[in-house]
């Protein structure tokens, strides 16, 4: 199978690569090459390319590597998502953290497939992901999975207080004007803050009044 050329077989998957590391892209041409049904079209080095490569070649398959220079790659996936639909992209990258994953996946990837996994395991994911539909690593199926099990579980139960607080967060309020307000010590609003925090399962205060109103806990005052 060559490489670059020879696009007339409407048999053959049409594969875009991108990733920053050449060597990389030459094992990933030469491993895909055995496949007859495999056609790599072209190359992308970084972010600005491969939105510029997936326009001019269309690619039936993009095998994609989040950790690219210059965008940031989640950007670069929503940016294709949006102009290229019909692309289906398949995430090849190194581990990476739970969020971001979830985010690759919400922006409509079709598979999300590690490096380091069998080459077996990488022909099926660009068979199955071409064909539209989908396939994840074991690992980040894992993940994924827990996740979905944290977001639909109830979320552990608030107390009175803790709702007080929650709800004046949601005001904008900083912890010196929480505490005046609910005539307490600034140390027991940091206190509140933090349960919050972690029963909710958020980072910081922001994320908090975020999940809170999408779950209908409260209401953002106008």
């Amino acid at each position: 199978m060559a490489r670059y050329d020879d696009m007339n077989d409407s048999a053959q998957i049409r594969i875009l690569l991108a990733d920053d590391h050449p060597v990389v892209r030459d094992g990933l041409a030469a491993i895909l090459s055995t496949q007859a049904d495999f056609a790599v079209v072209g190359e992308a080095k970084d972010a600005d390319s491969t939105l510029a490569q997936v326009a001019r070649l269309q690619p039936d398959v993009l095998l994609l590597d989040l950790e690219m220079p210059g965008m940031d790659g989640l950007v670069a996936l929503q940016q294709i998502r949006a102009a290229h639909p019909e692309t289906n992209i398949l995430i090849f990258t190194a581990f990476d953290s739970d969020e971001r994953i979830i985010k690759a996946v919400q922006s409509g990837v079709k598979g999300y497939l590690l490096k380091g996994a069998p080459r077996e395991e990488l022909f099926n994911a660009i068979r199955v992901v071409s064909q539209g539909g989908s396939l994840l690593h074991p690992l980040v199926a894992s993940r994924l999975i827990d996740r979905l099990r944290h977001d639909e579980s109830p979320d552990e139960a608030l107390t009175e207080r803790e709702m007080d607080v929650l709800r004046l967060l949601a005001r904008g309020m900083p912890n010196k004007e929480i505490a005046a307000t609910l005539v307490v010590t600034e140390r027991t609003v940091k206190f509140h803050i933090s349960s919050i925090l972690g029963k909710l399962g958020v980072a910081n205060r922001t994320e908090a009044v975020t999940h809170a109103v999408q779950r209908g806990l409260i209401t953002l005052e106008q």
